[in-house]
């Protein structure tokens, strides 16, 4: 499979021996992108042993012998306001070296994998991300479903994909994540001290526009 730009991108299943490899890839993809430094790499690094995690959906772009991108899921619940539990995907993270962004990795990564979800049988996949970017990969706004986050908020960076035609049409409630999501700082600091010292940045663009999403956030009438 290529990128959109760049030829001989291979799309496959994580390997192990891929592992360190995938972490310094998201960890040099996330850094100083939401805040000053990152810990989406920690984060890849715990999700693998968790019992939400996807094996068949954790897949990596390879370029030229490198891997250049990754897309993981775990498996969430929207706690529907019928009472039951319906279950659904959670995408991220997803990472692609800034050397190789924008030149469609990321798009493919997610097109390859919302295949393989549907095939699975899964019916919607969640995530907290830009519109902007999601937007252009059939992802709506949560809201326009009724989901909102597990503490009752509709936020515009929580955004849907349906992977069966008006699958979520009848589906409202909460959407709830692994614990997995709920980070223990401390240790990903301890963790990232094995990976060679960044400068940690505060206030760069992409900052910005978190904490502007951040502040749209509202309570679900």
């Amino acid at each position: 499979m290529n990128g959109f730009g760049l030829t001989n991108v291979e799309l496959r299943t994580e390997r192990p021996a891929d592992y360190c490899a995938a972490e310094n890839m998201t960890r040099e993809a996330f850094w100083n992108f939401y805040s000053p430094g990152c810990n989406e790499h920690y984060l890849l690094h715990i999700m693998r042993d968790c019992s939400a995690f996807v094996p068949e959906l954790d897949i990596v772009a390879v370029h030229d012998g490198k891997i250049i991108g990754n897309i993981i899921y775990t498996k969430a619940v929207i706690a529907g306001d019928d009472g039951v539990e319906h279950g659904v995907l959670g995408m991220g993270p997803i990472a692609v070296l800034p050397e190789y962004q924008n030149k469609g990795v990321g798009g493919k990564l997610i097109a390859y994998t919302k295949n393989l979800a549907r095939d699975m049988g899964y019916p919607a996949i969640l995530l907290y991300g830009d519109p902007d970017y999601y937007c252009r990969h059939g992802f709506v706004p949560a809201e326009q479903f009724g989901i909102r986050t597990a503490d009752n908020m509709y936020a515009v960076a929580h955004q849907v994909c349906e992977l069966r035609e008006n699958v979520m049409s009848c589906i409202t409630g909460r959407y709830i994540e692994d614990a997995v999501y709920e980070l223990d700082e401390t240790a990903a600091a301890e963790f990232d001290k094995v990976f060679a010292q960044k400068e940690r940045i505060l206030g760069t663009l992409s900052q910005k526009r978190f904490e502007q999403l951040v502040s749209m956030r509202k309570p679900a009438a």
